[in-house]
């Protein structure tokens, strides 16, 4: 069995976002052009090892040319804009679900981190940015040593009679 943190606002977050779900199928329903172009967050994975701290976001349909990816005093911003592509031919759309419009993500960077050499790649829908970690802050294996020189067994200060 697994154990995990118990979160309480987890409940909470999770019914903010049926109901806000539930508020844009309700507005994209009513065929209104703005409700397509509202604003949309790409989901994010942030996760790190010892040499590097990695964000992943899934952007799906964007081409390299409309991302910006900035990292201006230890704030890494994401930018961009999906935009919904209207052919000259009238389409019948039965439903619309994808997302467009514009978004932006904005990240703290710690100071451990090292700026310069930040990398940015794009593959298959999913902008993958690497930040390098300074050698000051990356983990350091420290040795333990055992002291291997025989101890003196201090003899035993009680003696035994016999009666």
């Amino acid at each position: 069995m697994a154990i995990t943190r118990w979160d309480p606002f987890r409940d909470v977050l999770a019914l903010q976002n049926r109901l806000n779900s539930l508020f844009d199928d309700y507005t994209r329903g009513q065929g209104d052009q703005e409700a397509l172009t509202a604003t949309f967050v790409p989901p994010v994975d942030i996760y790190e090892d010892e040499h590097k701290v990695v964000l992943k976001l899934e952007v799906p349909g964007m081409k390299q040319d409309e991302l910006d990816v900035r990292l201006e005093n230890n704030t890494l911003t994401v930018r961009g804009e999906r935009k919904f592509e209207k052919e000259e031919k009238q389409e019948n759309f039965h439903r619309i679900e994808r997302r467009y419009g514009s978004f932006y993500r904005a990240f703290t960077v710690p100071s451990t981190m090292d700026t310069d050499s930040v990398q940015a790649n794009y593959d298959a829908g999913v902008l993958k940015i690497e930040l390098n970690k300074k050698a000051e802050a990356k983990p350091k294996q420290i040795k333990v040593n055992v002291d291997s020189s025989p101890r003196p067994i201090e003899a035993d200060k009680t003696e035994k009679t016999a009666a």
